[in-house]
């Protein structure tokens, strides 16, 4: 019973993911709780996080219901796949235009 919110870590997370196989959960207790860290195959991070992170919140939120009914506090640590891409958001003055074709509007970049 020690293990079960790891297991279920598994379950939904291969349940959700393209390469299930790749998916590897290691559980560790300290005076903090419970830590689940979770690596999934890079094309799969995507569906793990969800928009705007909302599926990675509600796994976290299952979690934290999973340990309070075990009297436990149980935390989820996503690990970023080596190589990831880091995405870089412009400022405003970073933005420039290109013209897209004659007569059209322009394109900001």
């Amino acid at each position: 019973m020690a293990e079960a919110d790891k297991e279920f870590v598994d379950n939904v997370v291969k349940a959700i993911v393209d390469h299930p196989d790749d998916v590897k959960t290691e559980r560790s207790v300290d005076e903090m709780g419970v830590l689940i860290e979770l690596s999934v195959h890079p094309e799969d991070m995507g569906k793990i996080i969800g928009k705007e992170g909302r599926t990675a919140k509600s796994v976290r939120t299952l979690l934290r219901v999973l340990g309070a009914k075990n009297n436990s506090r149980v935390n989820l640590k996503i690990i970023e796949p080596e190589g990831g891409k880091e995405v870089k958001i412009p400022d405003e003055k970073d933005k420039t235009s290109k013209p897209l074709e004659e007569g059209k509007a322009t394109e900001v970049v």
